[in-house]
């Protein structure tokens, strides 16, 4: 119930119930805190659908790091069948939510080699082939001694001595294998129920397939391992733990049966537990392409390519959305974005550069066509000062900067998004620096979209006529009153709002 609720919230604007994803949250990183790819109100908080940190983890590194031009395809393939299921995906989705985020990692810990190494006390031959015909002989001398009197119940109490005995003299090593798994039938047999839904369907995308590392249906082997502990718990029950260890040696047969199984299902099995992630990550994004069918799958293209047609923001609700076309056919190139406050510049910036993180996660783009090749994308926009790090605001951009500088010289196909750089100092400094800076990028030949209110820098365009370009956003006044339409145009901006704003807070600017 939960779940189709989260929809229906997410349906009237409210927040998403599922992980923000605010722990991979990275002020350092080429462009995650100025693109809103994680945190409240993000593209993380979009998507996610995720209840596992397996999940959730593989989420976020299909947003922090680009696939290849052929996994970007395979996941479209993946994600549009996915899409088409949907509906098939709550029932999947509530298994999850209903346990703890952190438990098939927990799960994954007790079934690696600490486990094996627990239980090499069950090694032992003979113990196991006692064990093993205890089921037999045993209902043989208990029916005996009931039956035929006291000269049996001499011989049965020496193997309840003798069981007791074996009991205690294990019990540290018992326990130490209980206490990993013990009361968690329950939680096994959830998972089974997951991973029986991805094992059920008939699968025709090669993306998806390929999470099946084998034929084994895992969810029957997890199946094994829940009946397995449900019998271990009966140990939670004095008075029927004791009989069953004094008759049957329960604890030990447990811990055998325990081995045997680990032997031979314990690996497919913690592939089968990492499967449960890929699909959440990958019904994340298919919920996406669900709930907006109006927008696109990209094509991604060799070589250099990037244009799209009404390209909007995906975090800006519909009805507020506006949408902008955009193409660079030529490298390199550097366009300049003028413009009034408030009239666009930094959300244009910011709409392209999360539609591409969309696009190379294999997920659906909020316009109408887009073609991009793989870019290493780096941003400047949102610059603190930190005082843990005795940083001030100018030596932040400036350590910005130098990240950029030496990204673009690693990575051939970069694409740098700037918002007002060098906000930290004086005017003149300001120019000069930004200047030079443009001058370097189209040196190196990286395309670059430069979003100013320094005037002076569209005149970079005359000294640079094939590869600076100049956009503006600007403003109407009507009637006193300013109105965007936050359009970009071609050209320098001319139209400046700055007075209309001072005015509005008392401060009047002389003509």
């Amino acid at each position: 119930l939960w779940v189709y609720q989260n929809e229906i919230n997410l349906i009237k604007g409210l927040e998403n119930g599922y992980n923000n994803g605010s722990t991979f949250e990275d002020e350092s990183h080429s462009y995650l805190s100025d693109l809103d790819i994680f945190g409240k109100a993000s593209l993380f908080a979009l998507l996610n659908r995720c209840s596992t940190k397996n999940g959730i983890s593989l989420l976020a590194e299909k947003l922090i790091s680009s696939n290849t031009e052929e996994t970007i395809n395979l996941r479209q393939t993946a994600v549009k069948e996915l899409a088409t299921k949907i509906d098939d995906t709550f029932d999947f989705r509530a298994i999850l939510k209903g346990n703890d985020v952190n438990n098939i990692e927990l799960l994954k810990e007790k079934l690696n080699y600490k486990l094996a190494k627990q239980l090499k006390f069950t090694h032992k031959s003979i113990l196991r082939f006692y064990i093993k015909l205890l089921p037999f002989f045993m209902p043989i001398v208990i029916f005996a001694a009931v039956i035929l009197g006291s000269k049996f119940w001499g011989i049965l109490s020496i193997f309840i001595l003798i069981h007791a005995a074996l009991t205690f003299y294990w019990m540290k090593q018992i326990n130490e294998v209980y206490h990993g798994f013990g009361g968690s039938s329950t939680l096994l047999a959830d998972y089974a129920d997951a991973i029986k839904w991805t094992e059920d369907r008939d699968w025709k995308s090669e993306y998806v397939k390929g999470l099946f590392s084998s034929h084994d249906k895992v969810s029957q082997q997890i199946k094994k391992l829940a009946k397995i502990i449900q019998a271990f718990d009966a140990r939670l029950n004095l008075l029927v733990g004791g009989v069953l260890n004094f008759t049957l040696l329960w604890d030990l047969r447990c811990c055998v049966k325990l081995d045997e199984w680990h032997k031979s299902s314990s690996i497919k099995v913690e592939n089968g537990l990492d499967r449960i992630g890929y699909f959440e990550e990958l019904i994340s994004v298919a919920t996406l392409a669900y709930n907006e069918p109006n927008w696109v799958f990209p094509q991604i293209n060799d070589g250099f390519s990037l244009s799209a047609t009404e390209m909007g923001h995906p975090l800006i609700p519909a009805k507020k959305r506006v949408n902008n076309n955009f193409k660079v056919e030529v490298k390199p190139t550097v366009d300049i974005v003028t413009g009034s406050n408030m009239a666009g510049k930094s959300t244009f910036l910011r709409t392209l550069g999360i539609n591409m993180i969309l696009a190379y996660a294999g997920a659906p783009v909020c316009a109408d066509h887009m073609e991009l090749s793989i870019f290493k994308i780096l941003t400047y926009m949102r610059i603190k000062d930190s005082l843990n790090e005795s940083t001030s605001t100018f030596k932040a951009e400036l350590n910005r900067l130098k990240m950029i500088l030496e990204k673009v010289g690693e990575h051939k196909n970069s694409l740098v998004l700037i918002d007002e750089m060098l906000r930290g100092t004086n005017s003149r400094d300001k120019f000069l620096g930004s200047k030079v800076f443009i001058e370097k990028l189209i040196n190196v030949g990286t395309p670059t979209l430069f979003a100013t209110h320094d005037l002076q820098l569209s005149e970079l365009k005359e000294t640079n006529k094939q590869t600076v370009r100049n956009f503006h956003f600007d403003i109407q006044i009507k009637k006193g009153e300013m109105e965007f339409d936050y359009k970009i145009k071609d050209g320098p901006c001319e139209t400046f709002n700055a007075a209309i704003l001072l005015k509005e807070i008392g401060l009047s600017i002389d003509n």
